[in-house]
């Protein structure tokens, strides 16, 4: 195992930035992906709304499987070299429904490789004191560069480039997970009890708590649909709307990258009041913002609104989740997430035709009950934490 804490936190950050240049791809271009290969429009929203539908009910199951067999960097291998099969599959056939076939089982083995990631960095936190935040920040980072790369991808005659260039993202991955040293929680963890996951994962208040938190990226899902035909609708250029979505970036990796230093992760539940309270302002606000600096200043309040309820909700599960399960805690949030953001894509649609401003106002209402839902079970979740440094 290495000695320096440093020297790890930085191929952690690796783990993350090389998953998010396949995903920083992946997300905005691979519509135009199946478009390009002859998928008609009103497949491409069946082939994607199947595939997240995959995805959040793989998340748990493949997170549990690796946190029960204790090899989450063997796993994100395996996982990664599913997924890259499931690519092969794409590029060699063609139709609606291979197509199909081919992303959800993309997603099904690619999408747990995020907690699978955060579980192994919350160890490498618990073992060497790491800052959690700056291993984040450089998937962040590599977020934004993978854009601009997929960005001119998608202008050459094939579309087969990007694809092989989400294939190389995913097997970096995969190498880099391989590469990493076992953790001394992860192993120790093998000696836990088997009702360790029972207890924990049954309880109403567990799904009570996740619910709510997922309230805070759930109310994400007018600005990720809905933002850039907003920002186009008021005669902002692509290239400014590119900036716009740099903004809020750059904002949450000031945040990843200063949060540990300035203590802050060592509060989860003020991160996510924080959070919920900023999505109020943001989303409220948004309609408002009709010239591009007043746009560019709500987009710093992306740190808040992503930045510290992701640092929140992380570090909140990893004080209450046994560390033999951590992967699965993380899966169950992540799944939590999927289903408020997939039907607040679903609701912000007709809303959006109907007034540009009601899907962000709903937005602003979603954060209102966040905020009232956490201030409530704030005792409930204080009291969690302390049983589990108890036991």
């Amino acid at each position: 195992m290495m000695t320096s804490g440093k020297g790890l936190s930085l191929r952690v950050g690796c783990l993350f930035a090389s998953y998010f240049l396949g995903f920083g791809i992946f997300l905005p271009f691979f519509p135009l992906v199946l478009k390009d290969r002859g998928i008609p429009v009103e497949e491409i929203g069946f082939i994607l709304g199947a595939g997240t539908i995959a995805r959040i009910i793989a998340n748990p199951l493949m997170t549990g499987l690796s946190d029960h067999t204790g090899r989450r960097r063997l796993s994100i291998l395996l996982y990664s070299l599913a997924s890259i099969a499931f690519l092969v599959f794409f590029l060699m056939t063609g139709g609606v429904w291979n197509a199909l076939i081919a992303v959800v089982g993309l997603l099904v083995f690619w999408s747990p490789v995020v907690p699978l990631s955060d579980a192994y960095a919350l160890d490498v936190v618990r073992n060497y004191g790491a800052d959690y935040g700056r291993m984040r920040l450089w998937g962040s980072a590599a977020f934004v560069v993978s854009n601009m790369i997929g960005g001119w991808l998608i202008l050459l005659d094939s579309s087969t480039p990007a694809v092989v260039a989400v294939m190389i993202g995913i097997l970096s991955t995969g190498l880099v997970a391989i590469s990493l040293p076992p953790q001394v929680s992860s192993v120790r963890a093998e000696g836990g009890t088997a009702d360790e996951r029972p207890r924990l994962f049954l309880r109403p208040a567990f799904w009570l708590i996740l619910a709510v938190v997922g309230l805070l990226q759930g109310s994400h899902a007018a600005f990720y649909g809905f933002s850039t035909l907003f920002w186009k609708a008021h005669d902002v250029s692509e290239f400014l709307i590119g900036v716009l979505w740099s903004t809020g970036v750059a904002a949450e990796i000031g945040l990843f990258l200063f949060a540990g230093r300035l203590g802050l992760t060592a509060y989860p539940l003020t991160l996510l009041l924080m959070g919920a309270g900023a999505g109020i302002l943001r989303w409220g606000l948004f309609p408002f913002a009709q010239d591009f600096w007043s746009m560019a200043l709500l987009q710093l309040l992306h740190t808040m609104t992503f930045g510290m309820a992701h640092l929140g909700s992380v570090g909140y599960l990893s004080r209450i989740v046994p560390p033999k399960w951590a992967a699965t805690g993380q899966g169950f949030l992540a799944a939590s997430n999927g289903i408020l953001m997939a039907v607040g894509y679903a609701v912000c649609g007709p809303l959006y035709q109907w007034n540009p401003g009601y899907p962000f106002w709903l937005m602003s209402g979603l954060s209102c009950v966040a905020l009232a839902g956490l201030i409530a079970l704030r005792p409930l979740m204080q009291r969690t934490i302390a049983e589990a440094a108890a036991d």
